[in-house]
């Protein structure tokens, strides 16, 4: 991965787009812009436009067929959601990974469900070097 793509911000729009194409690789303009009109009303030309920009900036690979230019992601969807929480991170809570876990938990962001499977990431991610208090419970 070259420098460019170490740090991935994407639109609400190109984050869908690379959702259909996580979903359906190898997948043309229209077969995209097909699987977005449930959810969105865009035009061919708009889609094939950010596709050949996404490509541009080596999120994806395109192979021409025909008459048509068929697109699959270089990136995978963690790889991407990794870059974007890093640059969310760095940026709005200055690297205080702290403060972003108390924004989310304070604003009820993360349901009450979602916490215990959270405290079991953190355990399991701890291993043996977890307190001694959280072992005992």
């Amino acid at each position: 991965m070259d420098e460019d793509t170490d740090k991935v911000s994407l639109s609400d729009l190109q984050l869908s787009i690379m959702r259909v194409l996580w979903e359906h690789p190898h997948s043309s303009a229209a077969q995209v812009t097909e699987i977005l009109r449930n959810s969105r009303a865009l035009a061919h030309t708009t889609v094939a436009t950010l596709l050949t920009r996404l490509e541009k900036r080596g999120l994806l690979s395109s192979q021409r067929e025909g008459r048509q230019i068929f697109y699959t992601a270089l990136m995978s969807e963690s790889q991407i959601q990794r870059s974007m929480l890093a640059d969310l991170l760095a940026t709005v809570f200055r690297g205080n990974t702290p403060a972003l876990l108390s924004h989310l938990v304070q604003e009820d962001e993360i349901k009450a469900d979602d916490l215990e499977k959270i405290r079991q990431l953190i355990e399991d991610k701890g291993g043996d070097h977890a307190p001694a208090q959280a072992q005992s419970q």
